[in-house]
């Protein structure tokens, strides 16, 4: 057989749509990014993330085999402000420690890529993906490549002149993440059910579902800062902030804005109560589900709701315990997984 009747044969092979298939494979890759999500936590609270000082795609897959490679490495790591000004006299023991999360953190992310890329080929080959569904599908692995580029784009904010990386940039690698992660769960649902209805239309988003999404948005870039700025460290009381309600010691001489974006005290104290705000509308949002029929839904999303609720607490009391506060945000990947299943419930009514 001649190349061009092969070709010929792949194009006029009969469409073979496998909806199911795909949805498994979907929601597989979204445990996989709450999994990067942790991890990335993780990076985060273990000030690893500026250890590695380069971008290497491919070569970067592999760390350091000898000693020598660590050492070139360490040397890199020496050049960087925040080895100076606070690391400085790190050992080597110390410093591959803090390698392996961000090592750990870009493998995993390269493997999300890979696990939406890989299969994604294959499907379109055996044209096993239904109508309207590639282009949404080539998105979602487009967006893997942009956090990735993100992701180098926040790392590099802390090579030259800070001692850790912008917390505007690291709000849009985290959210990046999380939109990935609802745009998976997302189309896996419309994709199982059109496996159980092949004419069922995919579910649209309501003006209540995107009043939630704008609430819910707030909420998470807020905590990204909280992060970013280690202000989860500037009270350790709950429900006062040191005594008080509104915290002392927000400065204010730079103006509201540059206080409301950039004050740790401020941005902690918006992440408490706005936090009151998302609980009401994920509240409100499980009960429209639970009318609509789905009760599992509208169950696991206040349950979640309830627990991310505790361990945010439970974070600031306890002076930000690592592994409390890796809970929170692994909790936090799953409840936006969970809002976007309930919303995608809620949006087939309108479909």
């Amino acid at each position: 057989m001649t190349q061009s009747t092969t070709f010929a044969s792949r194009a006029t092979r009969p469409s073979n749509p496998q909806p199911a298939a795909l949805a498994r494979w979907l929601w597989a890759v979204a445990l996989l990014v709450i999994v990067v999500v942790g991890v990335g936590g993780i990076t985060r609270l273990t000030e690893s993330g500026l250890s590695i000082t380069e971008w290497r795609p491919v070569s970067g897959v592999l760390p350091p085999l000898n000693e020598a490679d660590w050492v070139r490495e360490f040397e890199k790591y020496k050049q960087i402000p925040e080895y100076r000004e606070i690391n400085l006299g790190m050992t080597l023991a110390g410093f591959k420690a803090i390698f392996f999360w961000e090592w750990l953190h870009r493998i995993l992310g390269r493997l999300v890529g890979m696990a939406l890329l890989v299969p994604l080929v294959w499907y379109a080959w055996r044209r096993a993906i239904p109508a309207g569904y590639g282009w949404r599908l080539f998105a979602l692995a487009a967006l893997v490549g942009l956090q990735g580029a993100i992701g180098w784009w926040m790392v590099a904010s802390g090579l030259e002149y800070r001692v850790d990386v912008s917390h505007f940039r690291l709000a849009a690698h985290l959210l990046t993440a999380l939109f990935l992660l609802a745009g998976l769960v997302w189309t896996a649902r419309d994709l199982a059910v059109l496996a159980r209805d092949a004419v069922a239309r995919p579910a649209r988003l309501t003006g209540a579902a995107i009043g939630v999404i704008a609430i819910l948005f707030v909420q998470l870039l807020l905590g990204a800062w909280v992060a970013g700025l280690n202000a989860g460290q500037v009270a350790n009381t709950w429900p006062m902030m040191n005594d008080h309600f509104v915290p002392e010691g927000i400065d204010w001489s730079g103006g509201a804005w540059l206080a409301l974006t950039n004050d740790p005290f401020l941005i902690h104290f918006l992440h408490r109560w706005w936090s009151w705000v998302a609980v009401a509308a994920l509240l409100l949002l499980a009960r429209l589900v639970a009318r609509s029929g789905g009760r599992i839904e509208a169950r696991l999303l206040v349950a979640v709701v309830v627990v991310q609720m505790s361990l945010g607490i439970l974070t600031v009391v306890t002076g930000v315990s690592m592994w409390i506060a890796v809970s929170h945000q692994i909790v936090g990947a799953i409840l936006v997984a969970i809002a976007a299943a309930a919303l995608h419930r809620q949006g087939r009514g309108s479909a």
